[in-house]
């Protein structure tokens, strides 16, 4: 029989009725286990009152709070899959994922009803929205206001094996954002993982800045302190904010991102904080540098431990890794062009590397699967493996790998095993560059140059030459770290010599310093290589 995490909950909140689950840092507000079920039901029992049914697909458009949580768990009490799209992917790519879910309900701020009335032809398809906040009855009535205390106990939907839990949206950092279907039972085995692997009991308190985490952290039975931050914008959050509720609530435990803990570490440097409550510290959703686990090292007490989880919105977590051995083992590795480690397959999942190919493969044959330390595709097989994207049967061909029964997702990533089973990352399929003699990959070049003083950060490219087809120019660019003492002229003549020295970058002709790196929103992290592609493109060859 398939898990329903709110089944979960809802034990956990019986167990644990009036210890708190969630506080919102913002308004210092608690809510207890017992409150937030009756919340769920309240918002359940509304819902179906206004025609909302098992299958129907909800738009959830409601900021991180003790209510966010309570609206997903009332979705999942009905059974209906919750659309969950990051705001921060860009305002025409939010149009076009809305209009591709077709959702039949919306609930939202006002702020998101007032977006879909602008924007109608997108939610064209939408029967009823709800309001989650005041808007003086432009949208009718505020759903927070619901009768909880007398709310009955809503009966919790029983899935099958197909029936969606949500439908979470890519970032869309390599092509359009996909609708990732994710059934039930892929949450369950992500909150067995979680728990299980990391460690996670009742006695911890999280402070996750991935909003999906608070809903993991109450099925366990801990308590929740959602950060007084702009989720979607972690690279902006307030270290000063973010450190009292840490201090204040004796915050065990946090989920975040590389760019949240770049901006709390230094803080924390800068004015000699310590962190002492902090017993993990999870960091995901983009590379983790080298440099950044050592500062993240040195807020916490000795006996903290730090992971690195690895995967992607179709399957995560899939491989992880403590920062103790990527600091001690792998990362002087790293430095020479290896590539980065993120670790051992997680309980329950496989790992292979098969020959590098960007047309469909149907099914997994032998000749494909390549051996230890030959670098190829990662695919993934398990079951936090999600099977398809919604309303595209073009791209879930080219993800999945048919293998009797069972099947692998393509994760769109090169890399290697090597002799202890740990996974190396080499980069994106898509920023391979592929020349007359080699292909290049991405990370182990960029790390060469990267170990200048003077350089930020480092992409390799791909161009082509006046008449050329096929066969690509390799151009690496550069951004350099703020300063004025910087002579530009001279460091990229030293990148160059740099280059020069290692087997893996020798061959490449043209480097370039660019101001400022276009990345992504959320994480700022994740370099658009595509859009500096086509600026190398008109530098060197221009039209």
């Amino acid at each position: 029989m398939t898990t329903n995490i709110a089944d979960i909950f809802v034990l956990t909140a019986e167990q644990q009725e009036r210890e708190v689950a969630i506080i919102e840092a913002a308004t210092e507000e608690k809510y207890t286990f017992g409150h937030l079920n009756s919340m769920s039901d309240s918002y359940a029992t509304s819902f179906v009152a206004r025609g909302m049914r098992p299958g129907n697909v909800v738009m959830l458009m409601v900021k991180p709070s003790a209510d966010f949580v309570s609206l997903t768990l009332a979705l999942f009490k009905i059974g209906t899959p919750v659309v969950l799209i990051d705001p921060g992917m860009g305002f025409k790519n939010l149009l076009r994922c809305i209009a591709r879910v077709e959702p039949q309900f919306l609930v939202g701020i006002p702020k998101a009803l007032l977006f879909s009335k602008i924007f109608s032809k997108h939610f064209k398809t939408i029967k009823a929205s709800f309001c989650c906040g005041k808007s003086f009855g432009i949208f009718g009535r505020d759903i927070r206001k619901n009768d909880v205390e007398n709310t009955v106990p809503f009966p919790v939907y029983q899935p099958g094996p197909e029936d969606l839990a949500a439908i979470i949206f890519t970032t869309g950092s390599t092509g359009p954002p996909k609708g990732v279907r994710y059934e039930h039972s892929v949450f369950a085995a992500q909150l067995r993982l979680v728990k299980e692997y990391y460690g996670i009991t009742p006695q911890d308190i999280d402070q996750p800045a991935f909003p999906l985490f608070a809903l993991f952290s109450a099925a366990i039975g801990a308590c929740s302190v959602i950060p007084d931050m702009d989720s979607t914008k972690p690279a902006q959050v307030d270290p000063e904010k973010f450190i009292s509720s840490i201090v204040k609530n004796n915050v065990t435990y946090s989920f975040g991102s590389p760019a949240i803990w770049n901006v709390v570490s230094n803080y924390c440097i800068e004015n000699q904080r310590v962190l002492s409550s902090v017993k993990k510290v999870l960091m995901a959703g983009a590379p983790v540098p080298y440099d950044l686990i050592r500062r993240v090292r040195t807020i916490l007490p000795e006996d903290a431990k730090i992971f690195t989880p690895y995967g992607a919105t179709e399957c995560l977590p899939i491989v992880s890794m403590e920062g103790s051995e990527i600091l001690n083992e792998t990362w002087e590795k790293s430095r020479k062009g290896k590539g980065t480690c993120v670790g051992r397959p997680l309980p329950g999942i496989d790992i292979k590397i098969i020959a590098i190919k960007d047309t469909v493969v149907e099914e997994l044959t032998e000749d494909l699967i390549l051996g230890t330390m030959e670098k190829g595709e990662i695919i993934v097989r398990g079951d936090v493996v999600t099977k398809a994207y919604e309303k595209n049967s073009t791209e879930t061909l080219l993800a999945k790998i048919r293998d009797g029964k069972t099947f692998w997702h393509r994760m769109g990533d090169i890399g290697y095993l090597d002799e202890q089973c740990r996974l190396w990352f080499c980069g994106r399929k898509a920023h391979r560059v592929e020349t007359k003699n080699e292909t290049l990959f991405s990370i182990p070049c960029e790390a060469i140059v990267n170990e200048h003083p003077s350089v930020f950060r480092s992409a390799l490219v791909g161009i082509n030459k006046k008449g050329s087809s096929g066969n690509q120019c390799p151009v690496l660019i550069v951004e350099l770290i703020q300063s004025k003492k910087i002579n530009k002229r001279n460091v990229l003549a030293e990148v160059q010599t740099l280059a020069k020295k290692s087997r893996l970058t020798q061959s490449i002709e043209h480097f370039l310093i660019h101001e400022k790196f276009p990345v992504d929103i959320r994480h700022n992290a994740k370099i658009f290589r595509e859009k500096l592609a086509i600026w190398a493109q008109n530098k060197i060859f221009p039209q």
